[in-house]
This record gives C-alpha cells, structure tokens and sequence, in this order.
C-alpha cells in the first residue's frame, strides 16, 4: 500500500519547476521571436504533461457511461412510459409525479458525471473496485484540497 503522502500527488501530475525567469529583453525584434518560439514550444509541452493518461480516460469514460447513462436513461424512459399511460388511459398519472420523478433521474444523472470521474482509480497500474468509494473519497479529498489552494493563491495575489 502507498504511503499517504504518495497517495496525495496525482500519478499523472506535472512535475513543477523551479526554473528562473528570463528577464524580458528591451529589444522588440527580439521579444517577437522569444515569444513565438516559446509559445509553439510551450503549447506543446503543456498539452502533453498535462494530459490524463487514455488508461485513466477510458475507465472515467466507462464509469461515467455507467453512473450517469443509466439514470438518464431511465428518466427518458420514464417519461415516454408515462405518456403511453396516460395516451392509452391504462392509469391516471399526475403531471407532476412524471416530472419530479424524471428531473430527479436526470439529476442522479448529473450527479453521476461527477462521482463517475471522481471514482475512478486514478492510478494507471491499479484498477479500482467496481463502486469506487474508498478512490472517490481520496480523490475527492484531491480536489478539494487543490480547489483551496488555488482560491488561497488567488487572495493572495
């Protein structure tokens, strides 16, 4: 088992650098072509280390597919169930339970986006269990964390 401080770091993650600033430089010509090399350079290192692993795209995909598929699912056939029902005079159902009980699937749904994503192992060796609790809890713990850092990082600026 990975020790805790392990576990607090992405996999994936960017490693951060300590590297020095350059200075700007007081020529124009050359601040032109310092930026157009270092964009195309920059571009192209930052898509790169900041990609998620297809791994870990895929399983978030199929648990995305699965935590919110189904309750949407379900809320489209819900409503089209309940307007056979009514259109064919099998019960009278209230408007109202066809709507609460579709929006409340279709909210399950969203919902489903995210404990999809954020249940995922986000380990590329390591799987997960098929609920994904205990990596929702870690992970969920991840982005809280670094949600507070970045509001700490933009109060103090």
């Amino acid at each position: 088992m990975p020790s805790s401080s392990n576990r607090d770091s992405l996999p994936f993650e960017p490693k951060k650098n300590n590297k020095i600033t350059k200075k700007p430089s007081h020529n124009p010509l050359e601040k032109s072509t310092n930026l157009s090399s270092k964009d195309s350079q920059g571009k192209k290192q930052s898509t790169s280390e900041a990609a998620i692993p297809e791994v870990i795209s895929n399983r978030m995909l199929k648990r995305i597919a699965i935590f919110s598929g189904i309750p949407t699912g379900m809320g489209i056939f819900t409503f089209f169930a309940s307007y056979v029902v009514v259109t064919q005079k099998w019960l009278k159902v209230p408007n109202t339970a066809v709507l609460l009980v579709t929006m409340g699937l279709f909210g399950l749904g969203v919902l489903g986006l995210s404990y999809g994503v954020l249940s995922t192992s986000w380990d590329e060796e390591r799987e997960g269990t098929w609920w994904g609790w205990s990596d929702f809890t870690v992970n969920f713990r991840r982005f809280t964390s670094a949600w507070k850092n970045a509001r700490q990082e933009s109060i103090n600026k």
